[in-house]
């Protein structure tokens, strides 16, 4: 049987998808805008 695929790592979940990594592109920019204009409890992943 095939391992699994997903193995989360917590350090490079932040890298890709945590506050920094968005604040790096205008698109990233604009998704935490967009999450706060619309009251997100979490803007970004932990």
């Amino acid at each position: 049987m095939p391992k699994r695929t997903y193995q989360p790592k917590k350090h490079r979940h932040a890298r890709v998808h945590g506050f920094f990594a968005r604040k790096r592109s205008a698109g990233g920019r604009r998704v935490v805008r967009a999450r706060r204009r619309k009251g997100r409890k979490r803007i970004f992943v932990k």
